[in-house]
């Protein structure tokens, strides 16, 4: 995808809109006004300082004819978002790479009712690193090692370590201790993700997520395990402690879902990203970033 013809503002990216086939509208604007109607006020005023434009950057104005097929790019105005009263320690920055310590309910990048509050756009602020993506991602419930790449110019090859399989990560998590459970075990199962379904769910069918879990040691009836993923399907981990009848503490979705309140910090899923390691791609030298983060039951 071609770079944007707007920079990144206030820590996020403008937003791209594809214009309809159909030749429907007489301009651009009657377009936007058509599709947002609830925002025709804020539209205006941004079409007449500029700040909507096209994809060679050229801005939109009142009269700029209606183009199939063609892009707009223009900003959002953030939602109002109530603070996530926790920190993200950084761990490790050069060059190429921003590596933190996510807390737990923070978003790692924007996505419904976490935008502004999300630790991409935290950093791209308080950094002011226009740059930065991430070259994998955190559920917003779990807290540890989060890897940033801070360059557009080495953004694929960290990327790249991720798609690829070629990262170790091990994670912590904290679970009922159930002694009749035979550890260590590796779970192999198939698992699908339905779009706009809370919950993954495992099938029948050749497996697709494997996960070793080992019990690292136990008190008051509480196991502290270490789970190490060879794959990375959503929720995996969390799904495949549940299979074994171990569902993580704190854990609202599996086995079964009950819904908290997004200002509910009381009980944080005891799930902790423990550490990553590496090759790097560009020195060839091994890399690993360890959280400092405890889980507590």
């Amino acid at each position: 995808m071609p770079a944007a013809p707007l920079p990144v503002r206030d820590g996020l990216n403008p937003t791209r809109l594809r214009l309809p086939n159909a030749q429907t509208w007489p301009t651009a604007l009657a377009y936007l006004l058509d599709r947002f109607p609830d925002d025709a006020a804020r539209l205006l005023e941004k079409v007449d300082a500029g700040e909507i434009v096209d994809q060679h950057g050229s801005p939109i104005t009142r009269d700029t004819g209606y183009r199939p097929h063609g892009f707009v790019y223009l900003y959002r105005d953030p939602p109002v978002e109530k603070r996530v009263p926790f920190e993200i320690e950084i761990l490790h920055r050069d060059e190429n790479l921003l590596v933190v310590d996510k807390p737990h309910f923070l978003a790692s990048t924007p996505r419904g009712a976490y935008v502004v509050e999300s630790a991409l756009v935290r950093l791209r602020r308080d950094l002011n690193l226009p740059e930065l993506t991430p070259a994998h991602r955190l559920d917003r419930i779990t807290a540890g090692v989060l890897v940033f790449t801070i360059r557009r110019e080495a953004r694929r090859a960290y990327q790249s370590l991720f798609d690829e399989r070629r990262v170790t990560k091990e994670y912590e998590a904290l679970a009922r201790h159930d002694p009749t459970v035979q550890l260590p075990v590796t779970v192999r199962s198939r698992i699908i993700k339905e779009r706009g379904v809370l919950q993954a769910r495992e099938i029948p069918g050749p497996p697709n997520a494997e996960s070793r879990i080992e019990l690292i040691g136990t008190r008051d009836g509480i196991g502290r395990y270490r789970l190490l993923p060879h794959t990375g399907k959503t929720h995996q981990l969390r799904l495949h402690m549940s299979s074994l009848g171990l569902p993580i503490l704190g854990d609202n979705f599996y086995p079964e879902f009950y819904d908290v309140a997004g200002d509910d910090y009381s009980t944080p899923l005891q799930l902790l990203a423990r550490s990553i390691e590496f090759d790097d791609p560009f020195s060839g030298a091994r890399r690993r970033f360890e959280s400092r983060r405890a889980l507590e039951a």
